[in-house]
Parts: structure tokens; C-alpha cells; sequence
């Protein structure tokens, strides 16, 4: 039985300067990829002591990888230049946000696209909630509250009620109605197996980030279908996507190289704990950590950063992220549309290396979505 193509989505940016993001709209769009994703930080990942150009050609210019721009108001800017792709937020989290005022920003984006806008949505990242005194505490169950809120914002008419432990709205309104036949879509952003229920229950999409074998997609993919099922949705109700760090070269040869450069090897430290117990690993974090949820930059040393660097191996990467010539990229990711995937969106990791690389892995993603927009 043939596979269908996959939608294909690419993370255009949200950091300064605004002109590199919009450029990188302009060809996305261009190059035909279904949806831009933009972030939602107050800070970044990387800390601001290896950000040189030593460690990224991409710190030459100066600035800080913690210079974020506000999701909301980048998404207005590039709504107009969005064109017949979806425009998505992939994530937010109701910590920093109230949930009226999230699906207030969706409903509103909604009038601006063409298509359905995505309320990318999660439990939220340590980074951006306890350097600002805001609490961490409990994240899934207030995520829980917020996604009723959000759907009922999505469809209530006239006052309605909700009594939670994290809000209570004695007799709230939301009468803001979305643009006909463009009702913004929900995506949770699941790993775990709450998580997942709470997709199968209230997303429209689903969203991981981290990497996962086909066969653990597959699983994770079945146990929101049965979440789905029980709460008395239809089938294929929620829309399979992924988010997937790609380094891609010239040659098979030259991608396992790229494994081996710091700034990518870096994103190795910020994989949980658990997927490096999997490969008989210690992270250098600890055994509880859990990757880029408790990260928070300028709270470890710089040194040792850049100690637990050299401990990420590259024949662990080279199992976990998906590399290769085009060639194999592709075959990596029909993998995934094999296992359910419909909509992957792509981040081109292997362009942290270096300019050429960054121009290499455009042009590589672009060439594989082409490919991957056929049936087989």
C-alpha cells in the first residue's frame, strides 16, 4: 500500500536580525514547504560563553543566542508573507500566558493567514519560567487546565465557566470567532504517556521534538489514537507531525563529520537522560535530567558545557538524529511516514557548521521535501 506524501514544514527563525526571518519566508515559501514554524523563548539554548565564532560561524555577527523576538507579534509580520502555508508557533506554554490570551492571539492570526493558523502548545521549558519568578511546579496538570480553556475559547458563545486549580473563570467570553473555515488547529508538543493522552483528547496535532526510532513512533502515535477513540473522537482526528533535527551533506562521509562539530554535538547534551540510558550511556547532567525541559543555560559553568560536550558521542548522535546525503535523509524520514508521520517539519541542524553548510542544508531540504511530496 503506497505511503501518503508527507506535509513538510521548516522552523524559520525568531531571533534578530527580523530581516534574516523573513528572508528565510520568503524561501520557504518559494521552495513550496507546507508550513514556518517560529519558537516562543525568552532565552535560548546555548550559552552565551560558547556562542563565538569558534563554535558557530552564525556568532559572527555579533548579538546574543538568547535575543528573542515576541511570537505574537512576529507571527502578525509574517502573516501577509505566509502565502498558502500554515503559520505555526511550535511552542508556547500557559505559564508565561494566560490561556484566554493564547487562543485570543490564535483566533486572531486566523483573519491574517490563509490557512488554519497552529497553536503549538506544550508544558513549557525551566529556562523560560524560573529565571523570570515564575513556578515550574505541576507544568502537565496546568497544561491540562489550559488546552479546556483553549477549546472552549475555540467555540464557546456568550459567558462560560471554567473551575480548575490554576484558573477559575467565574463567567468569561471569548465571542472573538475565527476566520471562516480557518479555526486555528491545537498541537501538543507529547512525550510522555500523560502527555500523549492529553493530545489524544484535545490536539489536532501531534508534535514531539524529541527524536524516536519508527517503532517508538509508531507506539507513541497508537496510544493517542486509543486516547482519541476514548474520548469519543473521530479517526485521524489528531494529525501525526514530528520535529526533526536534520544534518545533511554533501556525501554520507561529510554528514558524519558534521557530527562531530561542537555546536552540533551540543545538542546531544540536550536529549533527556533517558534516551542516553538507552544506549547503555550516562548523561553528564545526571540521571534525571531531562534534556532541554531542565536546561538552563547560564546556570552550568561554561566549562563544564564544554566538558560534557566532548562526552557527547558521535556514534551515539549518528543513531538518534537523522544525517546522511539527501539521499539517506529521505529514506530516514519515509521511515517515519511509515511508521504514521503526515507532517514532519524540518530543522537544519547541520547549517549551525558553517555558511556553506547553512546554504548546503536549504537547498538539501527544500530538494527532499520536492521528493517527499510523491507517494511511494
Amino acid at each position: 500500500m503506497a505511503v501518503p506524501p508527507l506535509a513538510v514544514g521548516i522552523g524559520v527563525g525568531t531571533q534578530p536580525p527580523l530581516g534574516r526571518t523573513t528572508a528565510a519566508l520568503r524561501a520557504a515559501r518559494a521552495a513550496g514547504f507546507d508550513s514556518a514554524w517560529i519558537v516562543d523563548h525568552f532565552l535560548g539554548f546555548f550559552p552565551r560563553e560558547l556562542w563565538t565564532p569558534s563554535f558557530t560561524w552564525l556568532a559572527k555577527g555579533g548579538g546574543s543566542p538568547h535575543a528573542y523576538f515576541d511570537w505574537q507579534v512576529l507571527a502578525g509580520h509574517l502573516a501577509a508573507r505566509a502565502g498558502a502555508m500554515q503559520l505555526a508557533i511550535g511552542v508556547t506554554e500557559p505559564i508565561r500566558r494566560h490561556p484566554v490570551l493564547l487562543a485570543q492571539a490564535a483566533l486572531t492570526l486566523s483573519h491574517l493567514t490563509r490557512r488554519p493558523p497552529i497553536l503549538g502548545i506544550g508544558a513549557g521549558e525551566r529556562e523560560n519560567v524560573e529565571p523570570y519568578g515564575l513556578s515550574f511546579e505541576r507544568p502537565v496538570s496546568r497544561l491540562e487546565e489550559a488546552l479546556a480553556i483553549v477549546r472552549t475559547c475555540f467555540g464557546a458563545e456568550g459567558p462560560f465557566e471554567f473551575h480548575g486549580e490554576f484558573w477559575d473563570l467565574p463567567d468569561a467570553m471569548m465571542d472573538l470567532r475565527a476566520a471562516p473555515g480557518r479555526t486555528p488547529e491545537i498541537w501538543v508538543a507529547a512525550h510522555g504517556p500523560r502527555m500523549l493522552r492529553l493530545t489524544g483528547e484535545y490536539g489536532d496535532g501531534w508534535y514531539p521534538t524529541m527524536p524516536m526510532r519508527p517503532e517508538q513512533y509508531a507506539d507513541s502515535l497508537a496510544a493517542i489514537t486509543a486516547a482519541a477513540s476514548a474520548a469519543g473522537r473521530a479517526p485521524g482526528a489528531v494529525i501525526p507531525g514530528m520535529q526533526v533535527s536534520v544534518v545533511v551533506g554533501r556525501t554520507e562521509a561529510r554528514a558524519r563529520a558534521l557530527l562531530a562539530h561542537p555546536a552540533i554535538r551540543f545538542l546531544g547534551l540536550l536529549l533527556p537522560a533517558s534516551i542516553w540510558a538507552e544506549e547503555g550511556l550516562e548523561h553528564p547532567f545526571g540521571a534525571d535530567f531531562r534534556g532541554m525541559v531542565d536546561f538552563v543555560p547560564h546556570r552550568v559553568p561554561s566549562r563544564d558545557v564544554r566538558d560534557a560536550i566532548e562526552l557527547v558521542d558521535v556514534d551515539f548522535l549518528a543513531d538518534r538524529v537523522v544525517w546522511g546525503d539527501r539521499q539517506r535523509v529521505e529514506r530516514a524520514l519515509r521511515d517515519l511516514a511509515d511508521a504514521g508521520l503526515r507532517h514532519v517539519v524540518l530543522q537544519p541542524a547541520s547549517g549551525l557548521a558553517s555558511r556553506s553548510d547553512a546554504v548546503f542544508t536549504v537547498r538539501s531540504l527544500a530538494a527532499i521535501r520536492r521528493r517527499l511530496a510523491d507517494p511511494v
